[in-house]
């Protein structure tokens, strides 16, 4: 992997294929490994861009409070040092809000929005506070509460527990704690879905424990030209349950 300073922190980045621009942003708490099932199927399409968001997998964070328009400001300077004018933006779950927020700050420069496994809305207060209160835990005891609550809830397919499990106990506290307070303090994106001026692809299990497809649902209902792709039996890891399903869908994006 590569390595910029951006930011204030260290960014850690790899780079696949040939074509247009795909910047795919990994969930929460993981890396960019998450897509290694599908890259290969969509470097002969595109220059797959593949960055570990601040505090996960090679790169490095900060001790003060930030929020998921400072991983998107991470982006633009990664793609900025890259001299990317414009990129398609795809993001799993948490992924999901940095794309959000990369779009709120930046619409000129995405090509087309990918949601994976993810949502517009905000966290209700309860799921907000829970938050706060997982980062307590993390700050005290360390991950392996969070690690063993999440584990099954990706994926029924003990071999893909296998991996996310042996990924997030691999991750810094400081990236769970930072993650977890962004998370919790991050903005409904629905008012913005009538800006977007892009093509946007929903991708989603009809199985996801983490986040119910109904949430896909809702945005394809207010965006009606988003182009939604349900996959029957997957949970919240697509890109690893249905590859092909999920790397097809993300070529609507080239």
């Amino acid at each position: 992997m590569e390595k910029i300073d951006v930011n204030g922190i260290q960014l850690a980045y790899a780079r696949r294929g040939r074509g247009t621009p795909l910047v795919l942003l990994h969930g929460f708490p993981l890396d960019h490994h998450l897509w290694n099932e599908v890259v290969p199927l969509l470097e002969n399409t595109f220059e797959v861009i593949l960055p570990d968001l601040r505090g996960f997998g090679g790169s490095r964070t900060v001790d003060s409070l930030y929020t998921m328009e400072d991983y998107a400001l991470d982006l633009a300077g990664l793609l900025d040092h890259l001299e990317i004018q414009k990129a398609a933006i795809a993001g799993h779950s948490m992924g999901g809000y940095v794309a959000l927020a990369f779009a709120r700050l930046f619409p000129e420069r995405v090509r087309g929005l990918g949601l994976v496994s993810s949502q517009v809305l905000a966290d209700p207060e309860e799921r907000k506070q829970g938050r706060y209160k997982s980062a307590a835990e993390v700050a005290e005891h360390g991950i392996g509460s969070v690690v063993e609550t999440m584990t099954p809830k990706f994926t029924a397919d003990k071999k893909l527990q296998a991996f996310a499990r042996e990924s997030m106990e691999r991750q810094q506290p400081a990236a769970y704690i930072g993650a977890l307070k962004a998370m919790a303090e991050r903005v409904d994106s629905t008012p913005l879905l009538s800006s977007f001026l892009f093509p946007v692809v929903l991708i989603h299990g009809d199985s996801d424990a983490l986040i119910p497809i109904d949430r896909a649902r809702e945005v394809k209902n207010a965006l009606p030209q988003a182009h939604l792709v349900e996959i029957s039996g997957a949970g919240h890891m697509p890109m690893m349950e249905a590859r092909e399903e999920t790397a097809e869908a993300l070529k609507h994006l080239a």
